[in-house]
């Protein structure tokens, strides 16, 4: 198991009672993290964080099973200067989203507030539950959505986790509103530490592949010619010229192993850039 011992900070997308900061909670308890809670505004603000803040942890929400790739932590890995910042750990955690209010009439609800992702994986409850003409609006966060209700009127709310619901003393009007009862979000722990092979690994890289027929797959292929599962690929604009994409993959692996490190060093040679963005227990 990683040593954190000298780690003195874990950013998280806050505020309190935020998804992420139960997903911290959850990596703190794994690890023994004793750590001084460091909540940010934004997802952008934690990577910054852990980039500039020596022996620093750093909590991302990475994937959701209903909605797909976080865009947000996923642009803001790839914009991280220093190399030395990857991911360390992953934890999948049940997400379960309630409908909170400061009022505890259902049907008085005029508007609703929360993280563009929450009210996307809520949007079938919001589409037959709610008026026709709700106003919606987006937060940084579950929780900010929650704490921003005290700038509204009474006809408001927002959709957060019981724990929001208790930290900011709000009433549920309707529990597990989510459209996927299974619904599941993957979070990341990142930072500049070194990860130990534990038998059942991922590795994470980012590429970008030449602009012409046939460069993709013959990185793809090498994957398949060393016998390496692809779990994921991803793809996202690299934001330097129109068409021009990153891909993001994960396999199984970890990078001291001998066939893992071989594949990453061909990898390297057929693209045109690539990023090692970790190993790390699946």
């Amino acid at each position: 198991m990683m040593n954190f011992e000298n780690v003195t900070q874990i950013a998280y997308l806050g505020p309190h009672a935020s998804f992420s900061e139960m997903a911290h909670d959850l990596f703190c308890n794994k690890y023994n993290i004793k750590a001084y809670p460091a909540p940010q505004n934004t997802i952008r603000q934690v990577v910054e964080f852990v980039q500039n803040t020596p022996d620093s942890l750093g909590v991302l929400p990475v994937e959701n099973s209903i909605e797909g790739t976080v865009r947000e932590t996923l642009d803001n890995l790839m914009a991280c200067q220093n190399p030395n910042i990857k991911i360390l750990s992953e934890i999948i955690m049940p997400i379960h989203h309630c409908l909170l209010s400061r009022n505890t009439e259902f049907y008085s609800i005029t508007g609703v507030i929360s993280h563009p992702q929450a009210l996307a994986q809520c949007q079938g409850f919001i589409h037959d539950e709610l008026p026709r003409n709700l106003n919606i609006i987006e937060a940084p966060s579950t929780a900010e959505a929650a704490r921003s209700l005290a700038n509204y009127n009474l006809t408001y709310a927002a959709i957060g986790s019981e724990k929001t619901a208790e930290v900011y003393n709000l009433n549920i009007l309707r529990e597990n509103i989510n459209d996927d009862k299974s619904n599941q979000t993957r979070f990341i722990l990142i930072g500049d530490f070194e990860t130990e092979p534990t038998g059942k690994d991922r590795t994470t890289l980012m590429f970008t592949a030449a602009n012409r027929p046939g460069s993709l797959m013959e990185i793809l292929n090498i994957f398949y010619k060393n016998n390496i599962n692809l779990s994921y690929i991803s793809s996202r604009p690299s934001k330097h010229e129109f068409g021009d994409y990153i891909f993001i993959v994960n396999f199984d692996g970890h990078i001291k192993n001998k066939t893992i490190l071989e594949t990453v060093k061909q990898v390297k040679e057929k693209a045109t850039y690539m990023k090692f963005m970790g190993s790390y227990g699946r």
